[in-house]
């Protein structure tokens, strides 16, 4: 057999085969058995048919394809392991030319996976946005918990505050014209936290019972029902029933209710080391995506359009599958946020997953970081637990899907890389920009003030 390749650019490979015509010949001659015996010809048992009337009966053109079925793949192969290419994809058939009793010319495209160069990707020093724990971290927190707990009593003497939970009836009109599903009866509200139109439930604080009022918005220039975007909108409302929340005490009592704690002080301890984990978490994440943004700026590669084209494809089903599960059309989204802006975003990500890839893949292959079956064990078991399945029924449902276990062993490797790339370079941690920006500005204010006061002695010291 003869082969003829040449590399072109974006990570193309054009091949030219020619397949000896006496391998052509037997190809052709097994297809035109295969066809006999499922052809009913009259007058010939099944199978025993002459070529030539088979042909007549199937037609050449068929016969040839299902000969080419048979010698490609182990011919294509050959091309791929003498030329020790990585193949990206299944290789394309561009053209061919079969003659019985000729050699058999075959074109091919062969898209091969993109070839990465990374200037560094260890022992290197990042710059890490340091994750800054709220000051008022521990007291929202015991303050959420003794939340969950409050009780719920009526309020029957005064108007509403802006922490009660209200039950009302509420009646929507835009432009003239009553809004659709715009109204509801003894509807409940938690005022503090209310995911209504923004300045809907603040208008709702310092109202009486039983008498109706005005609430007057407007809707987001961004809602998804665009006939209402942008407009001004008026809300008739009445409030039935005000409810105050009635925190619990702080007691020993209470801690004993709310977890496995005896004391208040062995609460407050899980609380601090709840808080202390989700820096240390925050923390990783930011060290993970400042590592792998470095890398995704600095790597060398050429990515085909096709490849960017394929994962875009890939990510806009998953995109609309998501939007359904939202109760959401593509139409919908696409009357809300326009189809150049989704589809540029979709791209976007495509070839940040793509580089992602390929990246990680780089890497793995340097630094002989593989899937072993301890590690694909331990991760089945994880997920196992996650599910609340058993462990050998999770492990023989995920083995019968081989897409599944290939995602599961893609995650592992990702995992592995991630962390050789912590463990392997330098963090130093840094203050969040925006608080350099504040803590700079207060410095500035706090510079000006100091010359105004010293002017300001300065003028009095003349006088």
């Amino acid at each position: 057999m003869k082969i003829d390749l040449e590399k072109e650019e974006h990570n193309i490979a054009k091949v030219e085969i020619e397949i000896p015509a006496k391998d052509g010949l037997d190809a052709y001659n097994r297809a035109v058995k295969s066809y006999a015996q499922h052809v009913n010809v009259p007058g010939f048992r099944r199978g025993k048919a002459p070529r030539n009337i088979i042909e007549r009966q199937v037609g050449k053109e068929r016969i040839i394809a299902e000969a080419l079925e048979t010698l490609l793949p182990s011919a294509l192969q050959k091309v791929i392991m003498e030329n020790k290419l990585e193949v990206l994809m299944q290789p394309r058939v561009d053209d061919y030319e079969f003659e019985v009793g000729k050699d058999v010319k075959v074109k091919a495209t062969i898209e091969l996976k993109p070839e990465v160069t990374l200037k560094s990707y260890k022992d290197m020093t990042v710059d890490v946005e340091e994750y800054q724990t709220p000051a008022d971290a521990f007291d929202k927190s015991l303050d959420n918990l003794l939340s969950q707990s409050a009780k719920l009593e009526l309020v029957v003497d005064r108007n509403t505050k802006a922490d009660d939970i209200i039950v009302f009836d509420f009646d929507g009109y835009s432009n003239g014209e009553k809004i659709e599903h715009g109204d509801a009866k003894n509807y409940t509200m938690d005022l503090a936290n209310s995911n209504f139109i923004p300045g809907f439930a603040e208008q709702l604080v310092d109202k009486p019972l039983d008498k109706e009022f005005d609430v007057n918005v407007t809707f987001p220039e961004n809602y998804h029902e665009k006939k209402l975007a942008g407009q001004p909108a008026t809300f008739k409302c009445t409030i039935h029933e005000i409810k105050q929340k009635v925190l619990p005490e702080l007691t020993d009592e209470f801690a004993q209710k709310v977890g496995p704690f005896k004391t208040v002080d062995e609460l407050k301890s899980d609380i601090q080391d709840y808080i202390d984990k989700q820096k240390e978490q925050a923390d990783r994440k930011n060290i993970e995506r400042t590592i792998m943004d470095k890398l995704h700026e600095e790597v060398e590669v050429d990515i085909h359009e096709e490849m960017i084209k394929r994962e875009a494809d890939s990510l806009l089903d998953e995109y609309k599958q998501k939007l359904k599960g939202q109760g959401f059309t593509w139409e919908q989204a696409v009357e809300a946020q326009g189809a150049d802006k989704i589809m540029e975003t979709i791209n976007s990500d495509a070839l940040f997953r793509i580089k992602n890839s390929l990246i990680i893949d780089k890497i793995a292959r340097e630094e002989n970081i593989t899937v072993d079956q301890a590690s694909l064990t331990a991760k089945l078991d994880s997920l196992s637990a996650m599910y609340q399945m058993d462990k050998e029924t999770f492990a023989k449902y995920m083995f019968q899907n081989p897409s599944m276990m290939n995602n599961i062993s893609q995650q592992i490797l990702n995992e592995k890389v991630i962390d050789f790339l912590v463990d392997n370079n330098k963090v130093n941690f840094v203050k969040p920009k925006a608080e350099k920006k504040a803590a700079k500005t207060t410095k500035a204010a706090t510079e000006k003030k100091s010359t105004k006061t010293s002017k300001s002695t300065k003028s009095k010291a003349k006088k």
